[in-house]
């Protein structure tokens, strides 16, 4: 079974982490999405494989045996989001920032116009986040689709830099 404090890992970090090629497109991912730090791309890149091999499996069966699965899977990720139309082509087409862009913290950044995905975080982090009336404090929510205009934010967010007090 295992100890319940201790869940198991859900990422799987890529098998070259040293390539010059990966390091640089996870870095802008990271910038562009202000991820803390790169087990939360993995962790968004296993969400997308999951994903991914969900429908190669049922692309594998008979018609008869993968119509109520994938009516599921499609209902889920459409619940989600992440897809609009009902084939199992949209699945295989989806990319990370497909999942990224559905975080709280995306959602809050663009939603409220501030500009820097840090921000945004630190927003979500001090619990000014409200989604109807349950305050969530993780950035890496994925935010359904009819949860998203029951988005709150309770603070004033202003875009300038903070003036020095001389005294």
């Amino acid at each position: 079974m295992g100890d319940p404090r201790k869940p198991r890992k859900s990422f799987r970090r890529p098998r070259r982490i040293w390539n010059s090629d990966q390091l640089s497109s996870e870095l802008y991912i990271i910038g562009s999405y202000g991820l803390r730090n790169k087990r939360e791309l993995w962790k968004a890149q296993t969400r997308v494989a999951n994903f991914r091999n969900q429908a190669r499996t049922l692309l594998a069966l008979t018609l008869e045996d993968r119509q109520e699965k994938e009516t599921h899977l499609l209902s889920f990720l459409n619940r989600l989001g992440l897809t609009t139309t009902s084939s199992l082509d949209d699945i295989l087409n989806l990319k990370i920032e497909d999942i990224l862009e559905r975080r709280l913290q995306t959602i809050v950044m663009r939603k409220m116009g501030i500009k820097s995905p840090f921000q945004a975080r630190q927003v979500v982090i001090h619990g000014h986040v409200s989604i109807g009336n349950r305050k969530v404090n993780l950035p890496g929510y994925l935010v359904k689709k009819e949860d998203e205009p029951k988005i709150l934010v309770h603070v004033q967010v202003t875009n300038t830099p903070a003036e020095s007090v001389t005294s």
